[in-house]
């Protein structure tokens, strides 16, 4: 058998080498780098919030999936005030709709932060960035109704993460 290295010469081994060591780096993809450890919920349960019912409470250690054009309800615990940072990582967009509305609850309902942005600049934030964020101060203690909708067609992946106001 002949070795390798009289085959090819050492610059392209190295050059191979270096080639496969990027392409398998890039395998870990940005995906799961969103994900991290965090494990699904389906959000398949009924969970009362305010008067409504949400399918999950999601938090610093679950994401979920989901396909828009649609709605979904999220519920989000807090122990204290906190900022809540939704993040929403988008697969297999075909059109980027009109607008993409995220609503947060105060604990009871008692008040809400409406935050919307056009569809284009909702890929181009996720273009930048890796994922669409939106992030709201609440102050309630309790369950907090998070309620996001979208007319893009697209799969995504939701994830919240929570820190306390007196932290920042």
């Amino acid at each position: 058998m002949t070795p390798v290295v009289t085959v090819f010469g050492r610059k392209a081994q190295a050059a191979a080498v270096l080639l496969f060591a990027s392409l398998w780096g890039a395998c870990g993809g940005t995906r799961e780098d969103f994900i991290g450890a965090r494990v699904k919920d389906t959000c398949g349960a009924a969970w009362p919030v305010c008067d409504r019912v949400a399918g999950c409470i999601i938090g610093s250690e679950s994401y979920s999936e989901g396909r828009f054009p649609g709605r979904q309800q999220v519920i989000v615990q807090l122990k204290e005030a906190s900022s809540v940072k939704v993040s929403l990582f988008l697969e297999d967009v075909t059109a980027a709709g009109s607008e993409t509305v995220m609503l947060f609850h105060e604990e009871g309902c008692r008040a809400r932060i409406r935050r919307a942005t056009e569809g284009r600049a909702v890929l181009d934030v996720m273009e930048r960035q890796g994922a669409f964020t939106e992030e709201a101060e609440l102050t309630g203690v309790g369950d907090h109704l998070i309620e996001f909708e979208s007319d893009m067609q697209a799969r995504y992946i939701i994830k919240v993460d929570v820190t306390p106001l007196r932290n920042r």
